[in-house]
C-alpha cells in the first residue's frame, strides 16, 4: 500500500517521531472520551462540588487542564506566548455550565492537537523553560499527556465516589486477554 512505501522510505527518526504523535494523540482522545463519559452522569451542581477543602471540582480540574495543556502544548510547543493565570483556575467557581467547560476542553485539545501532529524535530528537540521547569518539545508532550490523565483519574475517582457506578470506559472490550508476541 501507498502508507507501507511511505512508512519504509522514512528515517527511523521519522518513525520515532510519527510514533510519538500517534500515542500522545491517542492519550489525550482516551481522557478527552473519559471526561466526557464521566460528564454524563453527574449534575451541574456536582460539576463544582468539592469533596472536601483540600480537593479542587471537577469544573475546576477541567479548567485547570484547558490552563496547562495551553500552557505546555500551545503555548511552549507550539511557540505562542504564554498568558496562562494558573491561581485563577482554582479560584473560579461556577464560571459556566457542565457542557461549556468541556466545550473549552475540546477546543483546547483540537488545538494541542494540531500542535502537536504539526511539531517538527527541532521543535521537539528544542530545549524550553515551562512553568519553572526545563523540557524539551518531547518532554513537554509527555507532561501534557501525563498530567491530563492524572486528573482524568481524580474526575473518574470523584464520579465513580458520587455515584457509586462503574463508568463503563471499556465497555465491550475483553480486558483479560494476554499479551501476544
Amino acid at each position: 500500500t501507498v502508507r507501507n512505501v511511505y512508512f519504509e522510505r522514512m528515517t527511523n527518526e521519522d518513525k520515532l517521531v510519527e510514533e510519538l504523535v500517534k500515542n500522545a494523540l491517542f492519550r489525550i482522545d482516551e481522557s478527552t472520551r473519559m471526561i466526557q463519559k464521566s460528564l454524563t452522569n453527574i449534575s451541574e451542581e456536582e460539576f463544582w462540588q468539592k469533596p472536601n477543602d483540600s480537593l479542587n471540582s471537577i469544573g475546576n480540574l477541567i479548567v485547570h487542564l484547558c490552563g496547562n495543556i495551553t500552557q505546555y502544548i500551545i503555548s511552549s510547543l507550539g511557540e505562542t506566548e504564554d498568558l496562562r493565570n494558573r491561581d485563577l483556575e482554582f479560584s473560579s467557581s461556577k464560571n459556566g455550565t457542565k457542557s461549556e467547560i468541556f466545550n473549552t476542553l475540546e477546543e483546547t485539545v483540537a488545538t494541542a492537537k494540531r500542535v502537536i501532529f504539526d511539531a517538527n524535530q527541532e521543535q521537539l528537540l528544542k530545549i524550553r523553560s515551562v512553568q519553572g521547569f526545563t523540557f524539551s518539545g518531547i518532554g513537554v508532550i509527555i507532561h501534557a499527556v501525563e498530567h491530563f490523565s492524572y486528573h482524568t483519574g481524580q474526575i473518574a475517582f470523584w464520579v465513580k465516589q458520587l455515584k457509586n457506578k462503574d463508568l463503563g470506559f471499556y465497555d465491550g472490550i475483553d480486558l483479560k486477554i494476554k499479551n501476544e508476541d
